[in-house]
């Protein structure tokens, strides 16, 4: 084994999980990015995996690698610098476990990020999301499962996955305001609180989805069961739902997306509490964000706060309102106030 490939190992075996304590959602991403380094130097470059080393790697390499990326495996910007990052990671390890690769670690690091143009941020409006909801037919099991992941989803802005790993016991119930334990990104959990309505829904479904004679606490809360064996739902199968049910709600409610898809309804709730009054730090917190930059797109993206701003503000050039004195006109109130009646 040559050294470039004894420090991927030490990279992903040792450094990111042990010392970094990075998730494994995290170390998956790095690990991609490496295989998709190594199938552009075999593929477009014609060479051997025996032949890859660290001699070979320069910033002209780099950036030919990021370009291939996006011109044959159509990649976004977002995905060509996250596969940046980590490479720069990867080679900021590499020169640090041996001098000699500084070099290369410095070339590498000379690559820019791409600058990303900002996305609108799509969402649902409170008419648009009760049609949504409206839309599975809860005289069947998958319907009201359906429905109620849509609801939680909403109301606690979880991301699909988090919501997907949640178990029975991640639910307190227990004290004056009930809560959920999600765990995020880097491992990283929040708890929750639970609206009233949305706690109905959820013993609804843990009757039906979880008996109490046959509910464990480490139940998946959601599942899908394939050959009479429960398993864990996939985020496509979240993904596939919402898609149908929002093509179907788009003929009732006009301002529905084209496409409906699980993050949407984090995006909607995140607009919702924003409107609503919550400051950014706080909702950063409620999201689970660990920079409030991040949080930073509702404030951009809300137009009708905007809107509704300027409506308030009084133009520099408009005519200035003229108050009527309250005597105009009444002869009654005149002699009131002169203290005649």
């Amino acid at each position: 084994m040559n050294d470039f490939f004894k420090t991927i190992r030490n990279f992903l075996t040792v450094f990111l999980p042990k010392q970094k304590c990075y998730s494994p959602h995290t170390i998956r991403s790095y690990r991609d990015a490496l295989n998709l380094l190594i199938e552009f130097l075999r593929t477009e470059k014609d060479l051997s995996v025996s032949e890859i080393t660290f001699a070979l790697i320069d910033r002209a390499m780099i950036c030919d690698f990021l370009d291939w990326l996006q011109e044959h495996r159509h990649c976004g910007t977002t995905t060509r610098n996250q596969r940046l990052n980590a490479l720069k990671s990867f080679f900021r390890y590499a020169g640090m476990l041996d001098c000699t690769l500084m070099a290369v670690h410095m070339e590498v690091g000379t690559v820019p990020v791409k600058k990303e143009q900002r996305k609108l941020v799509e969402f649902l409006s409170e008419k648009a999301l009760e049609t949504l909801l409206h839309e599975p037919d809860t005289s069947k099991q998958i319907g009201l499962r359906n429905r109620f992941i849509m609801i939680l989803m909403y109301d606690t802005a979880a991301r699909c996955q988090e919501l997907l790993d949640l178990r029975v016991d991640d639910f307190i119930l227990s004290g004056k305001t009930p809560f959920v334990y999600l765990s995020g990104k880097g491992g990283k959990t929040r708890a929750v609180p639970l609206m009233e309505k949305t706690l109905l829904h959820y013993h609804q479904y843990l009757d039906i989805f979880h008996p109490a004679q046959t509910r464990q606490s480490d139940d998946l809360l959601f599942y899908t069961v394939i050959h009479g064996q429960r398993c864990r739902m996939s985020p496509d199968n979240v993904a596939s739902f919402m898609k149908i049910y929002g093509a179907a709600a788009s003929v009732k409610a006009k301002d529905i997306p084209k496409r409906v898809h699980p993050h949407q309804m984090r995006h909607t709730r995140a607009i919702h509490l924003y409107r609503s009054g919550m400051p950014l730090p706080l909702l950063a917190e409620f999201l689970g964000h660990s920079n409030i930059n991040t949080t930073n797109i509702y404030a951009y993206a809300d137009t009708e706060m905007k809107r509704a701003a300027i409506e308030k503000s009084i133009h520099p050039t408009a005519p200035a309102e003229i108050i009527q004195p309250i005597w105009k006109n009444d002869d009654e109130t005149i002699l009131k106030l002169s203290g005649l009646h």
